[in-house]
């Protein structure tokens, strides 16, 4: 370092002046090179009244003075400086030295100490003594690629975060619903190990390190928390019946009642059938069975009572010995459908049960080309509810490129619902699934 005056030089001191040597064979604006720096300025140890003072340095300089073979200098006094930027003179020196030890500006200091300058008629610079911004040219390069590097990071631990939240929330719904309905297993311990796991949810300014370990906690909780769930319905061959006793014993009475009333009754192999008078108003805020009631089949099968029958919300005809009922939501249809949510949002506000989403879906349908024909249909043949569903999930999956006709879609459902070929709730967490990926 070739030194001009009396001030110790760093090691700071020593890299600024070199940038400031490779930043003279530059051109840069000077937009571009100050506005390349604030865009990392945490990154590289920068704070707002260090950004300010910067500000104050670029406002008195000269577009000229960034052109190739020149030196963006500026000399301005302190109390010019205290006056713009409302610093002690204390603090100046303190913001001063920190954007000379991060490179970002070199001191020039005369043989005296004092800082000057002098211009030509032209406006170039022929002399000048004080803070030198040519590092600035010479970093911008430099300072942009750092700000995309950090760009993909921010995006990275963003898309970490987006798993982590629907991750949770599956699990948190699985935990719900199987204390709710009393299903057998160590759901105590999974809750407690989950509520452990939500303690150690990061700030905001964690790194991916941090994100990805808790990205694999919450993945394999997960993953235990579904075999279980699974194996809480896996109900044995009711010819099984001292096995079948053994384990529903270990069940919520409310859940055998529940799976005893499906049980058929009569002759031995007949189909039970059952009929329902619920009426058709959205009421409830779960997917039920009631709101499908009435899909009638084309063409009955022989022997069988033409009346309404109750379907289950996958669209399958309730002859099978145990009816399933779904545990999709409506917190859970906006998790699995958020492009559908925010839409639904949009235009009714905070969404609180089924009538909000069933309105949502009203105004949104025509919106992809469903017609009004087609949605009556559907809700005749699907129920309110369903249908609304079923309306949230075509939309996602139109916003997503997956379905060219929502309007084709949709009737494609209620053709499946009515050969009991729609497995709607299989679907949703199908689709959360893929999302928490």
């Amino acid at each position: 370092m070739t030194h001009t005056g009396w001030r110790k030089p760093t090691p700071g001191l020593v890299v600024a002046e070199k940038h400031a040597q490779a930043g003279e064979q530059l051109s840069i604006p000077k937009t571009q090179a100050i506005v390349a720096a604030k865009k990392v300025a945490a990154a590289i140890g920068l704070k707002s009244q260090d950004l300010l003072l910067l500000d104050t340095f670029g406002a008195v300089t000269q577009p000229k003075d960034w052109e190739q073979g020149r030196r963006p200098i500026v000399w301005p006094s302190n109390n010019f400086l205290m006056e713009q930027t409302g610093f002690s003179l204390t603090t100046l020196r303190v913001h001063v030295r920190r954007l000379s030890e991060a490179g970002i500006i070199w001191i020039k200091d005369s043989p005296n100490g004092k800082r000057y300058g002098a211009r030509d008629q032209d406006g170039y610079i022929i002399e000048a003594y004080g803070f030198d911004l040519a590092p600035l040219a010479a970093r911008a390069e430099e300072f942009e690629a750092l700000h995309a590097q950090l760009q993909k990071q921010r995006q990275f631990c963003k898309s970490l975060r987006n798993s982590i939240t629907i991750t949770r929330r599956v699990i948190r719904a699985k935990i719900e619903k199987a204390l709710e309905s009393g299903l057998r297993g160590p759901w105590r311990d999974l809750q407690d190990e989950f509520g452990t796991l939500l303690e150690q949810l990061p700030k905001r300014t964690t790194g991916p390190e941090k994100l990805l370990d808790l990205v694999d906690w919450f993945k394999a909780l997960q993953q235990r928390v579904e075999d279980t769930f699974a194996a809480a319905f896996d109900w044995p061959d009711q010819s099984d019946a001292d096995s079948s006793v053994d384990k529903v014993a270990d069940v919520d009475p409310k859940v055998i009642s529940h799976y005893s009333n499906t049980i058929p009754t009569g002759a031995e192999n007949g189909t039970h059938i059952l009929t329902t008078n619920q009426p058709d108003p959205v009421i409830s805020n779960r997917f039920e069975t009631k709101h499908a009631a009435s899909v009638v089949p084309e063409n009955p099968p022989k022997g069988q009572v033409e009346r309404p029958e109750e379907v289950d919300l996958e669209g399958e005809w309730n002859t099978e010995t145990r009816k399933r009922r779904s545990d999709i939501d409506v917190p859970m249809l906006m998790a699995t459908c958020p492009e559908f949510g925010e839409m639904a949002r949009g235009l009714e506000g905070y969404i609180r049960d089924w009538n909000g989403v069933h309105r949502a879906a009203a105004r949104i349908r025509p919106m992809v080309g469903i017609s009004e024909h087609a949605w009556n249909v559907a809700q005749k043949a699907l129920g309110p509810e369903v249908a609304a569903a079923a309306v949230a999930l075509i939309y996602d999956k139109h916003s997503a490129g997956e379905v060219s006709s929502p309007g084709g879609y949709l009737r494609g459902m209620v053709q499946k619902a009515q050969t009991g070929e729609l497995h709607l709730d299989r679907s949703f967490y199908g689709r959360l699934s893929e999302r928490a990926l």
